[in-house]
C-alpha cells in the first residue's frame, strides 16, 4: 500500500504532504501515510495512477496480468453482480435477492468476509456510476487517440414528454486502424430549436474533450426529431467545426417526411390516424379473428409499442402497411358487422371503403420497399460507399417517375377494380374492389387523389435529397473512388487520369488538415500501389493507411489523413445495433420507471460494457470508494 501511494504521489504533481513534526506523532512513517490517505490528494493521485495502469494494460495486453491490482474479492463480487444486472437489464430492486441467492449457492467471495457498509444493494446506482465512469474514461482515451471523430445524435421522448438526446461516437485507433462505436450518454434536452440541440452537442463535446477540428461527421438518426431542426443544429455546429459534414440517415420507424410536411399534405394525417385506430382496435384479437393475427405479428416484428408516447409513423413502416393491405377485405367485413353497435367501427368502416384509402395504401406499397433498401445500406458493416450516390439518385428518379406513371401496386389495383353502371345516376358507375364497393369514386375525388399522389411523392423525394445533399454524396463518392481498389480501372494503363477530380474535391474540402501539393504529387504512386492491392476492400485499405506503424502511413501522410476521416463515417451494423439497443433501453426503462437519474449510466454499461472478465473492477472500486467517507480509506491501512 505504501509503495502504491508513493508511486501515486510521484505521478500526481499536485500531491502535498503535511509536516508531522508540527502536529505531533510517535510514528512518523505511519502518520505520514495516514495523513496522506485521508486527504483528497491520495484519492486523486491513486485514481490517476490506476487509470494510467488501466490504459497501459489496454495498449499492451501482455502486461494486463502484471498490472492487476489486488482487491477484496467480496467487493468485486458485489460490483460484478451490479454490473451483470445492468448488462442484462435486471431491475435494481433485485440486487438484494441476487446477492442472497449467491450466498445460498455458497459464493465464497461473499461468504468469506464482510464487504463493508458501503457495499449494499441500496448503493447499486452509485456503483453503476463508478462503473460507467471507468467506461467513459476509456471513451476519452479513445477520442484523444483518434485523429477524427463522428457523432450520431438521436432525440427521444419519455412518458413525461421530456426530451433527451442520445449521443454516440465513432473513433479510429491509430495503433490498429480499427474503428469503434460507443455510447456517450443520454442527455436531457431543454425545449427550443436548433440552437438548443447544437448547444447540447457542443456541451457533450467539451465534456468528452472532442476538439472542434476533430469532428468530421454528424449523423441524425431520430424518429422524433424533425429534419429541419437537425439541419439547423448541423449548420450551427459547422460554424464551430470547420470539417463537419452532416447526413440524416433513414432508420427503422423514422418518418419519411418531417412533421410540417405531414401536416401540409392533406389526408396524410388522416390516413395515419385511421391506421393507428385499426391497429389499436384489432391487434389484440385472438381465436375467431384469426385473419387479423397478422396485425399483432407486425407489432411484435417491428417492436411497436402502442403505449409509447412516441408518435408511430405508420406511413413509414412497410410491414404495417402491407398487413393493412392484405387484411383489408376482412377488416371491412368485421367493421360492417360491428358498425350498428359501435360508432368507432362505423367510422372506420366508412373510411376504409373510400377509394382514396385503398389507393394511397397502394402508393405506400410502391414507395416503402425502395426506402427499405436504402435503410439496409446503413447497417452493412463493410459498406461499399460507391453505391450510395447511385442508390439515392435512382430512388429520386423512381419517385419522380411515379408522379406521372403509377407504380406496380397502384396500377394493379386500378386494373383489378370492377366497374358497374349506377341505376340511380345515368353516366356514373360504381367501382368494386375484391367484392367491396368503394366510396368517393367520382371524377372530382379521382382528380383530388391525383393531386395527393403528386404532392406526397414530391415531398418524399425532396426530403430524401435534403437528407443527402449533393456535397455529402460527392464527398462519399470521392472517398470511394480514391480508397476502394474495386472501383479502380481494370488496366494499369487506364489509371493515369483516374480519380483526379475526386481527389481535388477532397483536398479542397479538407484543406485545413492536408497538404494539397504533396498529395497531388504522391497520387500517381499511390494509385499504382492501390491497383496492386485489388484484393482489399475499402475498409481494409483505409485501415492500412491509418495504422501508424505501416509503410503506407509513412509514405502517404495526406492519404492517411483522408482515410481516417473516411473510417470515422458513422455507418455499419455495430453502430446500428447499439443505436437500436439504446432506443430499446430508453423505451423499456422510461415506460416503467419514468424519469431515472441513473438511466444514462445503466445504458452505458448495457451498451458498451465488455464481458465481466475484461472489465477493470479494481478501478471501479477506486472510483466508488473515492465518493464515500474518508474514514473508509483510513480503515484500509490500519
Amino acid at each position: 500500500m505504501l509503495l502504491e501511494c508513493r508511486q501515486a504521489l510521484v505521478k500526481n504533481k499536485h500531491g502535498k504532504a503535511e509536516n508531522a513534526f508540527t502536529v505531533g506523532t510517535d510514528n512518523f512513517q505511519r502518520h505520514a501515510l495516514l495523513r496522506h490517505v485521508t486527504s483528497g490528494a491520495h484519492r486523486q493521485a491513486l485514481a490517476v495512477n490506476r487509470e494510467q495502469l488501466a490504459f497501459e494494460s489496454r495498449v499492451h495486453p501482455e502486461l494486463r496480468s502484471v498490472l492487476k491490482v489486488e482487491v477484496n474479492p467480496a467487493k468485486v463480487a458485489v460490483l460484478t453482480t451490479v454490473y451483470w444486472m445492468a448488462k442484462e437489464d435486471i431491475p435494481g430492486e433485485k440486487c438484494s435477492s441476487l446477492l442472497d441467492l449467491q450466498k445460498f449457492n455458497l459464493c465464497q467471495a461473499l461468504l468469506a468476509s464482510e464487504h463493508s457498509e458501503f457495499y449494499h444493494p441500496g448503493s447499486a446506482r452509485e456503483m453503476q456510476a463508478a462503473i460507467a465512469k471507468v467506461l467513459h474514461n476509456e471513451d476519452r482515451h479513445r477520442i484523444k487517440a483518434s485523429p477524427f471523430v463522428g457523432l450520431v445524435v438521436d432525440e427521444t421522448v419519455d412518458v413525461l414528454e421530456q426530451r433527451s438526446l442520445a449521443v454516440f461516437t465513432t473513433t479510429v485507433s491509430p495503433c490498429s486502424g480499427q474503428t469503434s462505436a460507443t455510447f456517450l450518454g443520454s442527455f436531457e434536452l431543454p425545449s427550443g430549436g436548433a440552437s438548443t440541440v447544437a448547444g447540447k452537442v457542443a456541451e457533450v463535446m467539451r465534456s468528452f474533450g472532442i476538439p472542434t477540428m476533430k469532428l468530421t461527421w454528424l449523423r441524425a438518426d431520430s424518429a422524433s426529431l424533425v429534419a429541419e431542426r437537425l439541419s439547423g443544429a448541423g449548420a450551427a455546429l459547422t460554424s464551430l467545426c470547420p470539417l463537419l459534414m452532416e447526413m440524416h440517415c433513414l432508420s427503422h420507424g423514422s418518418s419519411l417526411l418531417p412533421a410540417d410536411s405531414i401536416g401540409s399534405i392533406e389526408y396524410l394525417q388522416k390516413y395515419e390516424t385511421t391506421v393507428d385506430a385499426v391497429y389499436r382496435l384489432y391487434s389484440s384479437f385472438r381465436g375467431e379473428r384469426n385473419g387479423l393475427q397478422e396485425l399483432q405479428s407486425v407489432l411484435d416484428l417491428c417492436e411497436i409499442d402502442l403505449g409509447s408516447p412516441r408518435a408511430i409513423h405508420w406511413t413509414s413502416i412497410f410491414p404495417a402497411v402491407e398487413a393493412i393491405d392484405s387484411s383489408w377485405p376482412t377488416l371491412v367485413l368485421l367493421l360492417e358487422s360491428e358498425a350498428e353497435r359501435s360508432p368507432v367501427a362505423h367510422g372506420l368502416c366508412e373510411e376504409l371503403k373510400k377509394f382514396q384509402f385503398v389507393a394511397f395504401t397502394k402508393i405506400l406499397l410502391d414507395v416503402l420497399p425502395i426506402f427499405q433498401k436504402l435503410r439496409r445500406f446503413f447497417q452493412i458493416e463493410d459498406f461499399d460507399l460507391s453505391i450510395l450516390k447511385p442508390i439515392v439518385s435512382a430512388t429520386a428518379t423512381t419517385l419522380q417517375a411515379q408522379k406521372s406513371t403509377s407504380g406496380q401496386n397502384l396500377q394493379e389495383f386500378l386494373n383489378e377494380m370492377n366497374e358497374h353502371p349506377r341505376d340511380d345516376r345515368e353516366g356514373e358507375s360504381r367501382l368494386y374492389y375484391k367484392g367491396v364497393e368503394l366510396a368517393n369514386c367520382s371524377k372530382v375525388h379521382l382528380k383530388h387523389f391525383e393531386r395527393l399522389k403528386e404532392s406526397y411523392l414530391e415531398s418524399v423525394r425532396g426530403n430524401l435529397l435534403d437528407r443527402f445533399p449533393s456535397s455529402i454524396l460527392e464527398a462519399i463518392s470521392s472517398f470511394s473512388a480514391i480508397f476502394n481498389p474495386k472501383c479502380y480501372p481494370q488496366s494499369l494503363e487506364d489509371i493515369g487520369s483516374y480519380g483526379v477530380s475526386e481527389l481535388n474535391f477532397l483536398l479542397q474540402a479538407y484543406s485545413r488538415v492536408v497538404v494539397s501539393e504533396r498529395a497531388l504529387s504522391d497520387f500517381p504512386l499511390f494509385k499504382r500501389i492501390v491497383f496492386s492491392l485489388s484484393q482489399l476492400s475499402f475498409k481494409d485499405l483505409c485501415v492500412k493507411l491509418v495504422y501508424s506503424s505501416s509503410e503506407m502511413h509513412e509514405l502517404f501522410p495526406d492519404f492517411a489523413v483522408l482515410a481516417a476521416i473516411a473510417l470515422a463515417l458513422p455507418l455499419g451494423s455495430v453502430l446500428a445495433e447499439k443505436i437500436s439497443r439504446g432506443r430499446e433501453l430508453l423505451q423499456r426503462s422510461r415506460t416503467h420507471r419514468g424519469k431515472d437519474e441513473g438511466l444514462s449510466d445503466l445504458m452505458k454499461i448495457a451498451i458498451d460494457g465488455p464481458a465481466s472478465s475484461e472489465f477493470d473492477f479494481a478501478l471501479a472500486i477506486e472510483y466508488y470508494e473515492s465518493t464515500r467517507e474518508p474514514g473508509f480509506i483510513v480503515a484500509q491501512v490500519k
